[in-house]
């Protein structure tokens, strides 16, 4: 995977560190150098790219105004020499926050982590329009149909997935990887160990979602979620 990105850095040193960098990985394709957020307006709008590694003290327009006017589809790396700015980046989605002097290794690691991040949402879109996933289990591949899910249980590394018809598909997945690959709000998590799928729910029973005699608990840090599922599917 390649990932399109542009720099915007009032500060040509800056700038060119950040360029020699995007030189030297061969996933990212550099489509520009701004040294102002004006001059790099009309540009981005009209051909976004994917990361933009985005300066935030500058004349005229700040990195962190400029971060609300572009393509929410662009992903938003703040560059700069100020701690205190970390809170705000976080209020506009940033999906990281470098500090200057920025080292070739913290940049790579962010750019990495960018790659995981696109290959997920890219087989996300993929899964959710087909409607299945295949899990490895017991050294074979196992179509697993969305609608055919009860419940995904969380059992130290594996993941038990329960279908249906009874069928138990334990599988080596990370339980977080999972939740990114389902559309929500069909599946929610529940629990630190549980994702539901709400739309084969039978009963709802105080903290708990039953499935027949299978019960899911609902903890305290997802209840949120599942209650707003709830109201909206309830009538009053």
């Amino acid at each position: 995977m390649t990932l399109t990105c542009a720099i915007i850095d009032d500060e040509p040193l800056a700038a060119q560190l950040l360029e020699s960098y995007v030189k030297e990985m061969p996933s990212l394709k550099l489509t520009g150098i701004y040294n102002s957020a004006l001059t790099a307006m009309a540009g981005l709008r009209s051909a976004p790219v994917d990361l933009l590694f985005l300066d935030i003290q500058m004349p005229e327009l700040s990195g962190m105004e400029f971060a609300r006017l572009i393509p929410k589809q662009t992903r938003i790396v703040f560059t700069t020499a100020f701690k205190q700015y970390a809170i705000d980046g976080y209020k506009v989605s940033a999906f990281d926050y470098l500090l200057k002097p920025i080292s070739f290794e913290t940049f790579a690691a962010t750019v990495n982590n960018a790659l995981e991040w696109f290959s997920t949402q890219s087989q996300r879109v993929v899964t959710r329009e087909d409607r299945f996933i295949f899990v490895k289990s017991d050294y074979r591949l196992v179509r697993i149909m969305f609608d055919d899910i009860l419940y995904i249980e969380g059992v130290k590394d594996y993941v038990r997935i329960c279908l249906k018809d009874g069928e138990r598909i334990m599988s080596l997945i990370n339980m977080k990887r999972l939740e990114e690959l389902l559309p929500r709000p069909e599946f929610l998590r529940t629990h630190r160990s549980y994702i539901a799928h709400m739309t084969n729910i039978s009963t709802v029973d105080r903290q708990r979602i039953m499935y027949g005699k299978d019960a899911v608990p609902i903890s305290e840090n997802y209840k949120d979620d599942v209650s707003r599922f709830l109201d909206q599917h309830t009538l009053a």
